[in-house]
């Protein structure tokens, strides 16, 4: 009997996760105290028109992980080279120069599903989750890419509703639907391409953004290194200018 409830044990040790926080979970215990510590890269942007005509452009990024990120415009049309984007304390912020232009609240999805999920708390990554509007309580299988995926937030046959895909495998995140912010009635996708082993992590090195299943902007990376020593001024705003 002892022998008996052991396999037993052992068989629902390795079952699929119930809902979304037994998930996130699991993610996070894949790579707790083994995922990298910071990443660098050069980000190549295209924009895609309705014309069929595109843009580039190319900027620079920086990530502490977990919660912090920062973008340096380089080149490319509309973009000035001594402007960028900040994403700390649940904040996004936006700079020229020595000058904030805008500060405002906000939870960068992309962040805590593709890096912040495996080094920061279960329960933080849960109450951020919570906080966008993903329903944690519904999940269920499916293929995407020819993987099997864990899809958490929306039923079968629903590819509008708000919801994050993982890979079953890997447990890393490969895709988000929800609706469009100016009009709901559209479908907005993000997809994390192009999965490289760094380390004993993973970066995704191309991420395309979909409304309604046409493409508008696709970002590649290059020159991507993982555990780069950054200072806590690389994402201060105060200090743009002498962190670049």
């Amino acid at each position: 009997m002892a022998a008996f409830l052991l396999l037993l044990a052992a068989l629902g040790a390795g079952s699929d996760p119930k809902n979304g926080d037994e998930l996130v979970r699991a993610m996070h215990d894949r790579y707790s105290g083994k995922w990298y510590q910071s990443l660098t890269f050069v980000q190549h942007n295209t924009r895609f028109f309705a014309t069929d005509s595109v843009q580039h452009s190319t900027w620079f990024e920086r990530a502490a992980i977990p919660g912090k990120l920062r973008i340096d415009f380089r080149d490319g049309p509309g973009f000035s080279p001594d402007a960028g984007i900040l994403f700390v304390h649940d904040s996004l912020i936006s700079i020229k120069g020595d000058t904030v232009t805008q500060s405002t609240a906000f939870i960068h999805p992309l962040m805590v599903l593709g890096f912040d999920v495996y080094a920061q708390s279960v329960d933080s990554t849960l109450d951020k989750l919570q906080s966008l509007g993903f329903d944690l309580a519904s999940i269920r299988s499916d293929t995407w890419q020819g993987r099997p995926v864990y899809v958490v937030g929306a039923k079968a046959g629903d590819l509008h509703s708000r919801q994050f895909w993982v890979d079953k495998e890997r447990l890393l995140f490969v895709r988000m639907l929800e609706p469009g912010q100016r009009d709901t009635s559209a479908t907005s996708e993000t997809q994390f391409n192009d999965y490289r082993p760094f380390k004993n992590g993973w970066v995704s090195a191309q991420v395309l953004f979909l409304g309604n299943g046409q493409r508008i902007w696709l970002e590649e990376y290059d020159q991507i290194q993982v555990d780069v020593p950054l200072t806590d001024g690389a994402f201060d705003a105060r200090r743009w200018k002498t962190t670049k």
